[in-house]
């Protein structure tokens, strides 16, 4: 294989003879499929160190163990929303199944947290899905989900604390009972209602990121406790009421599916938000001691334990009262209240105020060091990168995290816009299991080198093949995981493979997993976009869904069919998780994540598009020029060691 350069002078059409216009253009193309390698310390102390000083200063500390990263889990995933959702879910779609919807969408969930499992112990770096596709996808995909991440995480920070007033009003007697410096106050002609006590919060939280994160996931933890306190309080209370008085929310002439089955499952739609949040574990994932072990546990068991309590709290709730009479807004209290337990409101609140502090803090946590990972790319200042020597968290990114958030939370109703957080939850998770596949099936060979130690690029280049490298020849990067040659004859290549007589080399192999990844997501688009697509006519709607079910299928069989690639067992950080029923189950959890994205609304759609518009302008303008991989020179892993010991080898002995 030869050695490319991303986007170097020399390997961009640099030639006498070459055309400026079609160089421009290539690099262009080049610069947006460019990926990084899986951080290691070569990687640490070379190719960061070229273009962002800042970064090479001091690491983030290796302080969480399991039950750090399981309150970090529990804590971001179980805000107040349950002890309202309950209600609303159960009125309107599940009824006395509320608890098969929360069972239902706890394991479609799961297919996310499998994904995140592997490749949080593969490449346990701070970032997440960003990181995760930088590594195995492309630079500009990377930087798009790093970005709608970044919306996520500051809009959901300031929707939570905007609910946090009104239910520590509750506490307090009333909703007007908080302190004047606290309550909610409109500003007279201009119909704004600032919440004071949201805006503190958000501070608060800040401040307490900063000390360090195992001193704020401590903090995260009492409050999770607390949380969950509350809710066994309802699950035991409510079980002695419901034996003392005999379950009448099973008693009824509608049965245990008044909606039928297409209820049950609407409801897990909606109940399948009530999970987001585990994914701020693997954000962490640099700060932990053991990441290969202490990961996959610390998400499994976060969502285990999520997935246990909302199934408990729903299966007493919806049998203490018959569900078309639980209240929308507050059906946990007024189930209790049906019963004379009125004092158990306060619990309830205090579960509730508790919850909402500790997701403050889920919601806060990763975003600074999304924004760290992408600023040590260089697709952002190098300002953000910056890790205190005495917290060793990345402070500035924090404090300008709260900042932010604060603002929000003090001026605006992001009630509206909750739903961009979903956007940009879906969006990695969908994202984080097209990465496994690829992983799995097209692992990358080629790793980014430093232009610094081209010399020893060339001397290696010879050793292994006899040539020294011509840059003015290219590899075309474009398309990293495909071919041209391989597309006329697909189908007869899926048919032989389907029989069992085509023998792949590994080079067609990977060529072949390249397309079919792709177009199984194609046809994931397809079908989920026009099953959703109430209004089309059934005479184009049928065929169109027939496709995108056909290409899914087809995908599903070829990629089930041929060898997964065996550079998968050699890459990044060996000996953690192996995520199982590859590649069902990554297919499986794209096709749940792309239903759910296409119907979350076009008004939503709008707002989020306009938010990635921005993203893709500063990207073209720095993201792009800034990047540590512009002139970085691309060479096969199995060469990266011998590079990095001959450039040890000739470095100045002390």
């Amino acid at each position: 294989m030869g050695y490319v350069a991303a986007d170097s002078e020399k390997g961009c059409g640099g030639g006498v003879g070459s055309s400026v216009g079609g160089g421009g253009v290539a690099k262009g193309l080049r610069s947006i499929v460019r990926r990084k390698q899986v951080d290691s310390e070569n990687t640490k102390s070379s190719l960061s160190s070229s273009s962002s000083p800042s970064s090479t200063g001091h690491q983030l500390a290796k302080a969480l163990s399991v039950p750090h990263l399981i309150a970090i889990g529990v804590g971001s995933t179980i805000g107040a929303g349950v002890y309202i959702l309950v209600g609303t879910v159960a009125r309107e779609h599940s009824g006395p199944a509320l608890t098969l919807s929360f069972l239902i969408a706890g394991i479609a969930a799961a297919l996310s947290a499998f994904c995140y499992a592997e490749l949080a112990s593969r490449c346990p770096s701070a970032g997440s899905a960003y990181h995760y596709s930088y590594i195995c996808v492309g630079e500009s995909v990377a930087w798009l989900i790093g970005w709608a991440l970044i919306l996520e995480y500051t809009i959901g920070g300031s929707a939570v604390a905007r609910g946090i007033s009104p239910n520590l009003a509750l506490l307090f007697g009333g909703e007007n009972s908080l302190p004047i410096f606290l309550a909610r106050q409109t500003i007279p002609g201009l119909d704004v209602v600032v919440d004071p006590c949201a805006s503190i919060l958000v501070l608060v939280v800040t401040g307490l990121l900063c000390v360090g994160i195992k001193e704020s996931t401590f903090a995260q933890g009492i409050a999770t406790f607390a949380n969950v306190c509350a809710m066994f309080f309802v699950i035991i209370m409510g079980c002695y009421l419901g034996f003392s008085n005999g379950w009448p929310g099973y008693k009824l002439s509608t049965g245990y599916f008044p909606f039928g089955v297409d209820g049950m499952l609407a409801g897990s739609a909606t109940v399948f938000f009530a999970y987001i949040g585990f994914d701020s574990v693997a954000s962490t994932a640099e700060e932990v001691k053991n990441p290969q072990r202490d990961l996959p546990l610390g998400i499994a068991s976060a969502l285990s334990i999520c997935c246990a309590l909302y199934m408990l709290v729903s299966v007493v709730i919806v049998g203490l009262v018959p569900y078309y009479a639980m209240d929308p807004d507050t059906p946990i209290s007024s189930a209790f209240d049906s019963h004379g337990m009125h004092w158990a409101a306060y619990v309830i609140t205090v579960g509730a105020v508790t919850a909402l502090c500790s997701t403050l803090m889920g919601s806060i946590l990763p975003q600074p060091r999304i924004l760290m990972a992408m600023a040590r790319d260089g697709l952002l200042p190098s300002f953000f990168s910056d890790v205190n020597s005495k917290s060793q968290v990345p402070v500035k990114s924090t404090v300008v995290t709260g900042v932010v958030a604060a603002i929000l939370a003090f001026f605006m109703d992001v009630s509206q816009l909750a739903g961009m957080v979903s956007v940009g939850t879906l969006l990695a998770f969908t994202m984080v299991a097209i990465c496994l596949l690829i992983l799995r099936y097209v692992t990358p060979d080629e790793a980014p080198i430093p232009p610094s130690l081209q010399e020893f690029v060339d001397a290696v280049s010879v050793q292994d093949t006899g040539f020294t490298p011509n840059f003015d020849s290219l590899k075309d990067d474009a398309q990293p995981l495909l071919d041209k040659g391989v597309v006329a004859g697909f189908p007869l290549i899926l048919k032989q493979v389907v029989e069992g007589s085509y023998t792949l080399s590994d080079e067609k192999r990977r060529k072949i997993a390249g397309w079919t990844i792709m177009l199984t997501c194609v046809g994931v688009l397809l079908l989920t976009s026009i099953a959703s697509w109430v209004q089309l006519s059934s005479i184009i709607r049928l065929p169109l869904c027939g496709i995108g079910g056909a290409l899914l299928l087809s995908g599903l069989i070829v990629l089930t069919s041929i060898d997964q690639d065996e550079a998968r067992h050699s890459f990044g950080h060996a000996g953690g998780f192996i995520c199982p029923f590859v590649p069902l189950l990554p297919i499986a959890c794209i096709l749940i994540n792309v239903y759910l994205l296409i119907n979350l609304g076009a008004g939503t759609w709008m707002r989020v598009s306009v938010w990635l518009l921005i993203g893709v302008v500063v990207y073209t303008f720095y993201g792009r020029t800034h990047s540590t991989l512009k002139n970085a020179v691309y060479v096969p892993t199995a060469s990266v060691g011998e590079i990095y010991r001959l450039s040890q080898s000739n470095q100045p002995q002390p």
